[in-house]
């Protein structure tokens, strides 16, 4: 009888801490460095990574058969350098 209530008592600590686990797992954004798709993507800035999120973002977008273009700079910590990938009509001939 005893093994059957702790067992009880384990089950539902079980499924809280699996739950709690997967809401805290959603919450991780892009990590550092550059994080992005096919569509595009972010740099996370810092003045070591403004000279050089250019050259990353082509990197990123060769990748797809795509040109890179930057979109955006929140030139601070904790900002970024966003990029879109397009098409680059001077490359499909």
């Amino acid at each position: 009888m005893r093994r059957k209530a702790s067992a009880m008592l384990r089950r539902p600590l079980v499924l809280t801490a699996l739950a709690v686990g997967l809401l805290l797992s959603s919450c991780a954004g892009p990590g550092p460095g550059l994080t992005g798709n096919d569509t595009g993507g972010i740099i996370s800035w810092s003045p070591a990574s403004r000279a050089l999120a250019a050259e990353m973002a082509e990197a990123h977008c060769a990748r797809y058969g795509k040109a890179a273009r930057i979109t955006s700079v929140q030139a601070e910590y904790g900002g970024y350098i966003g990029f879109a990938c397009r098409y680059d009509r001077r490359l499909a001939r």
